[in-house]
């Protein structure tokens, strides 16, 4: 190539999860996505929800009424100030024809509506709420309604999504060079983006190549529920790439996108920007190592809310159990426990040190075993039984308050104010509410500290400040970096004040398709 390019394109992706591989799909001309490893991300193993309201078609078919204003109430109280209204507004509305889009990428859906209050339904159902609808403040503030978009596929469905963006982005016409890591990004003399440096295994022996795809692969399962496994294999992988890896230098005639994911598995991003979530399950991948944040941050674009991490504390499936009552130490409830997982993982490290206890009744024991089979994936089954089983103790209210650590006489009080008649003083579903009067008494220990059968999953949400109306990285003093545009969790987007399941995914797809389409 000429001027000592290795290869040239007209737009440069990096990273090949959702918000790459729709950045990529809606590029024109010549794109070339790079990946670390083998394409992905943590989209495919996530979930695979996708948040869309406003009357989807999926909503429609499941009978389901929505409309972009109603989602807009709801989300408003979520967003909060990560993006503007007018930003906001056009997200809930353009929602319905996101869905089409992805649904003509060849991402399934289905209208199975799950009837019950889940942090992720069984493969019966593909459509829920996934967030905090029907909880207190919002039930009064915002018409609920299930706008948890899950891929149709059996178990977590991430893969499916991925899979299928994936396939999309290559019949669109991007060239794809995985196992090729970005390490900087190459400016001009006036500070614009002009390409990347990359080391890449394409030239390196087939085995090299299957080694560090096989690598990767048990570093993302069974690693992401081994963090130290995942560390440890991180380590080959990065011995691999320095021993085998050729150094490559690409052109980006009209600009590089950066869509690397969040910082969530680099410890030492996590000890200088969210300490308070160390100790937590790092729910994403090798990838997810903050270096799209930091090349951006050496380009000179600015970021913002590194210290936002989305902690979950998930109380079901069972949905029996969000009959009981959440307690700190003093006993005492600080949260409607309907509320969305991170929602209650957030308060309780942020405000409670990390510690809290559900205490159900006999009747909610026996109730929630009963739906075991029903309502829960096999890992939900696991968490649940450990809950039900070895993480529970059992007794006299007094007796399961002292062994526990906490003041039995807030926690009588609690219970007292609880069982009362009349609405519930955290503002609670009444269909929720059953006083809690047969004993023994059980509590459930939810704290957040490492455990293998109960984690508690953590993702960061903050990242490079970007244009809200085309993606492009801002410096400091709100300029563009000429050259260069960020997405998904690389990038500060809808999701990054709070994180309710499939707004995150929803967010790559919109901020990937914005940033393709101005590149």
């Amino acid at each position: 190539m000429d001027e000592g390019w290795d290869d040239r394109a007209d737009v440069v992706v990096v990273g090949f999860g959702a918000a790459g591989a729709c950045a990529a799909i809606e590029a024109s001309g010549d794109v070339l996505v790079l990946d670390r490893f083998t394409g992905g991300g943590a989209t495919a193993v996530s979930g695979g929800v996708v948040y869309a309201g406003g009357g989807t078609a999926i909503q429609r078919a499941a009978g389901v009424c929505d409309t972009p204003e109603a989602m807009f109430d709801y989300l408003r109280q979520e967003v909060g100030d990560a993006v503007s209204e007018a930003t906001l507004r056009r997200f809930c509305a353009e929602s319905p024809a996101m869905i089409d889009w992805l649904g003509r990428q060849g991402v399934p859906f289905h209208p199975s509506l799950c009837p019950y209050k889940t942090s992720y339904p069984n493969n019966e159902h593909y459509l829920y709420q996934s967030g905090s609808e029907g909880a207190w403040p919002f039930r009064s503030l915002a018409v609920p309604a299930a706008r948890g978009h899950r891929a149709y596929g059996r178990g977590t469905s991430g893969r499916v999504l991925a899979a299928a963006l994936n396939a999309a982005a290559v019949r669109s016409g991007a060239r794809v060079l995985p196992q090729t890591a970005v390490r900087d990004l190459v400016t001009d003399a006036s500070g614009r983006v002009v390409g990347v440096q990359c080391v890449s295994l394409a030239a390196a022996p087939g085995r090299v190549r299957r080694a560090h795809a096989l690598l990767y692969r048990y570093a993302t399962k069974p690693g992401l529920y081994a963090p130290a496994l995942a560390r440890r294999l991180g380590r080959r992988i990065a011995a691999l790439e320095r021993a085998h890896g050729r150094p490559l230098r690409i052109a980006a005639t009209r600009g590089v996108i950066l869509a690397a994911g969040g910082f969530v598995a680099d410890r030492a991003m996590m000890r200088e920007h969210a300490p308070a979530f160390r100790g937590g399950l790092p729910l994403g991948t090798l990838g997810d190592d903050g270096s799209g944040i930091r090349l951006g941050v050496a380009a000179g674009g600015a970021t913002a809310r590194l210290d936002t991490v989305s902690a979950w504390r998930f109380l079901n499936p069972p949905s029996a159990l969000l009959s009981g009552i959440l307690v700190n130490r003093a006993g005492q409830r600080f949260v409607d426990e309907s509320s969305y997982g991170a929602a209650i993982g957030g308060r309780m490290i942020t405000e409670h040190g990390g510690r809290a206890w559900l205490l159900i009744d006999d009747a909610v024991l026996r109730s929630a075993r009963r739906q075991l089979r029903t309502e829960t994936l096999w890992f939900q089954r696991l968490q649940a039984r450990y809950l039900l089983g070895a993480g529970r103790l059992r007794g006299s209210l007094p007796a399961v308050a002292a062994r526990a650590g906490i003041d039995p006489a807030g926690l009588r009080a609690t219970l007292d104010a609880y069982n009362a008649p009349g609405p519930d003083q955290l503002g609670k579903h009444p269909d929720l509410v059953r006083p809690l009067v047969e004993e023994p008494y059980s509590l459930i220990d939810c704290s957040s500290r490492p455990r293998v059968a109960y984690p508690c999953p953590m993702l960061t949400l903050g990242g490079l400040v970007v244009s809200e109306a085309t993606g492009a990285v801002l410096t400091p003093d709100g300029l563009p970096v000429e050259g260069l545009y960020a997405a998904g969790r690389s990038a500060v987007g809808i999701c990054s004040n709070s994180y309710v399941s499939g707004l995150s995914l929803a967010d790559c797809v919109f901020a990937g398709r914005r940033a393709g389409g101005a590149v």
